[in-house]
């Protein structure tokens, strides 16, 4: 069994359509279902998915069928109590011997979910091989009660696993300046900036534009230790879900971000080339998924803890709602601006941040929150947000 991806000859409603994952039997033919709801999750619907998602899915689904194959199950294999299912037998394959973390396996089995939920809506199946549970999230602040008293419920699949019951994966105030001050490159310091700084994902951070960048002293109301507003456009650079957003980007990153497009940035762009991203890799390229990943660890090997993308941005989360849960002064709902910043579809989401939080205890939460204060005057740009039209200012 094998996983193949479409290429430019590959035409679908009159477009070409590559990139498209083909999961292969052993007889090179498409293997099906497999292949029908591919074909229908990322093809057939009146909105078709993200193309950068289309990998994800290929591979979650054809490491489920393949795991399938090898084992000489099938996907629709009798079962007499969901615990005996091969979603379960899948599952407890990916915890117990391949000790994979929680939410890596739930995001495969959310797509393995979703593929039987569309069985069963094709009439392929007559059960699903699994249940569904509600999930009781407490803790919300205060200023949601009114909507949730408190609380909120939802419905999923009870396969799934508590994604959070490990060691929170985030990086600590120490660690997040030891890795800073590791960095010798602008362009890998203002990659990991703008994760841990700004709480953008990998693919924004590496996509960022270049014309999103000025000089912060052309703003005359601009002042050190103030908030930017910048409006984050899916038609300047890769955004999840293609959803616009506002992010605070520190004053200070501002300051930085213009000198490298005054001197490293030019240096590194070969003649001939444009390139819209700000960030540019030393061969005059912008970041890929891999060589940021590849950059990240990196890192983390020479100082000897682990450094993922991912786990910048759940140290944004983790430390700018920890600090504004503890300041009486600031005139809004903490979870709901991390939501903001981060392009949460719903709070749901940003709510995991929360149980990470009460895992800490009280002297290490204020000492941590002290520290990334400290290394970021967060305490200061948090109330002081502004937007600027260097174009504007100039005039006056």
């Amino acid at each position: 069994m094998r996983l193949v991806f479409t290429t430019d000859d590959y035409i679908y409603a009159g477009r070409p359509r590559p990139g498209f994952p083909v999961i292969l039997g052993d007889d090179m033919a498409p293997a099906r279902p497999f292949h029908d709801y591919l074909h229908d999750n990322l093809l057939g619907r009146g909105k078709t998915l993200d193309v950068k998602t289309w990998e994800a899915y290929g591979r979650r689904l054809w490491d489920f069928a393949r795991y399938l194959h090898t084992n000489g199950l099938t996907w629709d294999q009798p079962f007499i109590a969901h615990g005996q299912s091969v979603v379960r037998i899948y599952r407890d394959w990916q915890a117990q011997d391949l000790k994979l973390e929680p939410a890596t396996i739930n995001d495969r089995l959310k797509t393995v979910t979703h593929f039987y939920e569309w069985a069963l809506d094709k009439r392929l199946i007559q059960h699903l091989p699994f249940g569904y549970e509600d999930k009781k999230v407490s803790g919300i602040e205060h200023d949601l009660r009114h909507v949730t008293g408190g609380q909120a419920v939802f419905s999923r699949p009870n396969v799934l696993l508590d994604e959070w019951d490990k060691e929170p994966v985030f990086l600590t105030g120490a660690q997040i300046k030891l890795a800073r001050e590791s960095i010798r490159s602008m362009s890998q310091r203002l990659l990991l900036d703008l994760m841990v700084r700004v709480g953008l994902r990998s693919i924004e951070a590496r996509t960022f534009p270049l014309k999103y960048v000025v000089d912060p002293a052309t703003c005359a109301h601009w002042k050190p230790g103030m908030m930017i507003d910048v409006r984050l456009d899916p038609r300047d650079m890769d955004i999840k879900f293609k959803k616009p957003r506002v992010v605070h980007i520190p004053y200070s990153l501002m300051q930085d971000m213009y000198q490298y497009t005054l001197f490293e940035r030019n240096r590194l762009l070969k003649e001939g080339l444009e390139a819209r991203a700000l960030i540019l890799t030393t061969y005059g390229q912008p970041y890929s998924k891999d060589s940021a990943r590849k950059v990240m660890h990196d890192i983390g090997q020479r100082l000897g803890f682990p450094i993922r993308p991912l786990m910048l941005r759940h140290s944004y989360a983790i430390h700018t709602l920890l600090l504004l849960r503890n300041r009486p002064d600031f005139k809004g709902e903490p979870l709901m601006y991390v939501r903001d910043r981060l392009g949460h579809k719903n709070v749901q989401t940003t709510m995991i941040y929360l149980k990470q939080i009460e895992r800490l205890a009280g002297g290490e939460a204020l000492a941590m929150m002290e520290e990334f204060d400290r290394m970021f005057a967060v305490r200061t740009t948090l109330l002081t947000q502004s937007v600027c039209d260097p174009s504007a200012e100039q005039k006056h």
